[in-house]
Order: C-alpha cells, then structure tokens, then sequence
C-alpha cells in the first residue's frame, strides 16, 4: 500500500478529486491510503494563522515554519506506528 500524507490550509479542497476518481478505486482496493492534515490544527495564535511577512520585509507571504513542522511530524508519528503494526 502507498500512503500519502497531505499537509494544507485547504484539506477540503480535496474531497472532490480523492472521492470521485481512479484515487477513490485505489483507496476501496486498499492499494492507496490518502490522508489529509489541516496545517491550522498545529497553530497556537486563536487565529490560527499559518503565514507570517518575510524577514526584512518586501512583498508576498511565507508559511510558519512551527505548524508545518508539527504536523508533519504528527505524520511521521502516524508512519511509524502504522509501519510497526505491518
């Protein structure tokens, strides 16, 4: 089995394309597991904010690196159990 770890602002947006295509036959075969994380549930703000300015200022936004962090180590967590319970 494939398993995908995805780590977004947005998991919802992809409801859609893994519950109605070739992905979804692949997950009732049990071929592939998709699993999404909603980077907002690592914040600590009551904002739930997960991008900051850039240092030194100028345009655009970057991600926070603590909430990305957090959750992909949750995922790393989640591999590991699941790799031992094989």
């Amino acid at each position: 089995m494939i398993r995908f770890d995805i780590l977004s602002t947005f998991p919802e947006m992809f409801d859609s394309p893994f519950g109605s295509s070739l992905l979804k036959k692949a997950q009732e075969k049990g071929l592939v597991q998709i699993r999404l994380h909603n980077i907002r549930d690592y914040t600590e703000d009551r904002h739930r904010m997960t991008d900051d300015a850039p240092y030194g200022g100028g345009g655009g936004m970057l991600m926070k690196v603590e909430p990305v962090d957090k959750a992909s180590g949750r995922s790393a967590r989640i591999e590991k159990r699941f790799r031992s319970s094989c």
